[in-house]
C-alpha cells in the first residue's frame, strides 16, 4: 500500500509540478527581504534591546523567567537570547541571518537557511517587545516558517524539478497573501471608522502615515475625487477581487496584473518598510510555469524546456523499490508536516471567523499554542485612519532655556527636508515613535527611556539618530515635545521650499534631569492634552 497517497496534498511526489519557475522566483525574492530584515539590525538593535539599550532585552527576558517555568518561558518566548542577550549575542542573530538569507538568494541548501533565517528573526521579535508588534514581522515569520515546507531539498536543488512543492504549502502561502488583502478590508469596515464609510480615507492618508515620502506629497494634492476612488478600489479589491486567486490560471494570471501595480503604487507613496515587498512576491504564486516560460521568450531571455513536462513524470513515478525503513520514514514525515500545516490553517482560518464574530464556538488551543512563534496571525491593516500627523522630538540643553534638537536619520523633522523613500528598509525607532506620538507617555515606555539614555550619554541609542548636537559631554536635561505636522500646500512650497509646515504643541513627556550626583529626576511634567 502506498501511505503516500493518503497525504496526496502534503507529498511533493504529488506537488505542483507547473510551479517551478514561481517557487524559484518566490524562494529568491524571499531571501531579499529576509535580508531587508536582518540589515537594519545591525546598526538598531544594541540601541533597541541591548544591555544598554531603550528596551534591554536581558531584563526583559530576566522578568518572564520570573513569572513562568523553566519550559512555559522558553514557550513564551522562543529566542536563542536566552542563552546570552549581550551585545555580541545581537549582532551574531544579525550577522548570521544576513548570512543565510543572501545563501538563499544564491539557492545554496534552500531549506536550511530558511530555518537560519527563521530562528535569528523570531529571536530578535520574541524579545524586542515594543520593537516587533508589527504586523510586517507576523507576515514574515508565517511565509519563512511555511516555506520551509515549500522549498525544495538539497545542497543545490535549482528548480528542484524532482521535488517541486506540495499543494498544501502552495496553498497555505497564497492563503497568507489573501488573508492580508481580505482581512485588511474586512477591519476597515468592522471598525465603524466613518473615514472608510464616507469614502474620505485617503484624503490625508499620504500625510499621516508612518513615514511618508515625497511622491505621497504630490499624491496627497490630488483632488478628492481620485482619493475617493482610491477607497472605492481599496476596499473592491481587499474584499472582492482577490478571491480571484481561487479561480483557473487565466483569472489568477489577471489578478496578478492587477495587485502588482496596487502594490508598487503603496511602495512609492509610503515607506512600509518590507511588508509591501513580502506582499507583491507572494503574489507571484499565482503564476506557473507556462505563463513564466511565455514570459521569458518574450523578453527574449533563454531557458531550459518545460519545467512542467520535465517533473511531471515525478508525481507519477513508482514507489514499489521503496525499503521498509524508507516507506517508514516518508510516512512520519508526511505526518509531521501534514499536522504542522493543518494546524496552520485550522489557527488563520479560525482568527479570521472571530474577527467577524467571537461567539463562533471554535477550539483556541491551536491558536495559543502557535501564538509565540508568530507563524499563524490575524492581519487588518489601516482599520482606522490617524486624523493628524504628530511627530515626537527629543530636545537637550545645558541650562534649561536654550534647547537643540537631536536629529532623526528618516522620519520629518526638518520641514525643508523632502520625505526620502528608503523601504525595504526599517528604522524600528523612528516607526515606533509614530505609534507613541498617537498615545501618551505613559502608554510607551520607549520616550521616557530614551530621555534617560541620551542623559547618559548612551552611545548605541545615540546611532539611532541622525546625529549627536551635544559630541562633547551629554546634556544637563533632556525633554521631548509634541509637534503637529502638515503637508505644505503646492502655493506654500514654492514659496518656501518648504514641504511641510508644523506647529509645537507642548511638552510630551517629563523634562528630565541629571544633578551632580548622577541622580535623574523630573523638573517639569507634561502639558500636552490627548489627541485622537
Amino acid at each position: 500500500m502506498d501511505w503516500a497517497a493518503s497525504f496526496r496534498w502534503f507529498d511533493s511526489k504529488r506537488g505542483a509540478s507547473n510551479r517551478l519557475i514561481p517557487r524559484w522566483l518566490f524562494l529568491r525574492a524571499l531571501g531579499l527581504i529576509y535580508f531587508s530584515a536582518f540589515f537594519p539590525l545591525v546598526y538598531q538593535i544594541r540601541g533597541l534591546i541591548g544591555p544598554n539599550g531603550i528596551l534591554p532585552a536581558g531584563d526583559y527576558l530576566q522578568a518572564v523567567a520570573q513569572s513562568l517555568g523553566h519550559v512555559s518561558r522558553v514557550w513564551y518566548a522562543p529566542t536563542l537570547l536566552w542563552f546570552s542577550s549581550s551585545s555580541q549575542m545581537l549582532l551574531a542573530l544579525c550577522w548570521i541571518g544576513m548570512a543565510a538569507s543572501l545563501l538563499l538568494v544564491f539557492n545554496l541548501w534552500p531549506r536550511a537557511m530558511l530555518a537560519i533565517c527563521f530562528v535569528c528573526f523570531l529571536s530578535f521579535v520574541s524579545a524586542a517587545q515594543d520593537f516587533s508588534g508589527y504586523q510586517s514581522d507576523g507576515m514574515l515569520l508565517e511565509a519563512g516558517f511555511i516555506s520551509l515546507f515549500f522549498a525544495p531539498p538539497g545542497l543545490r536543488p535549482g528548480l528542484g524539478r524532482e521535488h517541486p512543492s506540495s499543494r498544501a504549502s502552495m496553498f497555505l502561502l497564497q492563503w497568507e497573501w489573501f488573508r492580508i488583502y481580505f482581512e485588511s478590508g474586512a477591519v476597515k469596515l468592522l471598525s465603524g471608522d466613518p473615514q472608510w464609510r464616507n469614502f474620505t480615507a485617503m484624503d490625508e492618508y499620504y500625510q499621516n502615515g508612518p513615514l511618508p515620502t515625497w511622491i505621497g506629497w504630490h499624491v496627497q494634492h490630488l483632488p478628492h475625487w481620485v482619493h475617493a476612488a482610491s477607497v472605492y478600489a481599496t476596499l473592491g479589491l481587499e474584499l472582492g477581487l482577490v478571491w480571484m486567486f481561487l479561480l483557473p490560471r487565466r483569472w489568477r494570471i489577471v489578478c496578478f496584473f492587477i495587485v502588482t501595480p496596487w502594490q508598487i503604487m503603496v511602495i512609492v507613496t509610503a515607506n512600509y518598510t518590507f511588508l509591501n515587498y513580502l506582499v507583491l512576491v507572494l503574489g507571484v504564486l499565482l503564476l506557473d510555469d507556462r505563463f513564466c516560460q511565455h514570459l521569458l521568450r518574450i523578453l527574449g531571455i533563454r531557458h531550459s524546456k518545460s519545467a512542467a513536462g520535465a517533473s511531471a513524470s515525478v508525481e507519477n513515478a513508482p514507489a514499489a523499490n521503496e525499503s521498509p525503513f524508507r516507506s517508514t520514514y516518508r510516512v512520519i514525515k508526511l505526518s509531521f508536516a501534514s499536522a504542522i500545516l493543518l494546524c496552520i490553517f485550522y489557527a488563520t482560518t479560525a482568527l479570521m471567523l472571530l474577527m467577524f464574530s467571537q461567539s463562533i464556538p471554535l477550539p483556541t488551543e491551536p491558536i495559543v499554542a502557535l501564538e509565540p512563534f508568530r507563524i499563524a496571525n490575524r492581519y487588518g491593516l489601516f482599520a482606522v485612519m490617524t486624523r493628524g500627523r504628530y511627530e515626537i522630538e527629543f530636545q537637550g540643553s545645558n541650562d534649561g532655556q536654550n534647547w537643540v534638537a537631536y536629529p532623526f536619520a528618516f522620519k520629518p523633522q526638518d520641514i525643508r527636508q523632502p520625505p526620502r523613500i528608503y523601504a525595504p528598509y526599517q528604522p524600528r525607532f523612528d516607526w515606533n515613535l509614530w505609534f507613541a506620538s498617537l498615545g501618551t507617555w505613559r502608554e510607551y515606555p520607549i520616550v521616557l527611556n530614551t530621555e534617560v539614555r541620551l542623559l547618559s550619554g548612551d552611545k548605541d541609542v545615540l546611532a539611532l539618530f541622525g546625529g549627536n548636537p551635544f559630541p562633547q559631554s551629554p546634556p544637563r536635561q533632556i525633554r521631548a515635545v509634541l509637534w503637529q505636522y502638515w503637508f505644505t500646500t503646492s502655493a506654500e512650497k514654492q514659496i518656501t521650499g518648504a514641504w511641510w509646515r508644523r506647529e509645537m504643541l507642548g511638552l510630551y513627556a517629563p523634562t528630565l534631569e541629571r544633578a551632580a550626583d548622577g541622580k535623574i529626576g523630573a523638573v517639569e511634567m507634561p502639558n500636552v492634552a490627548p489627541h485622537e
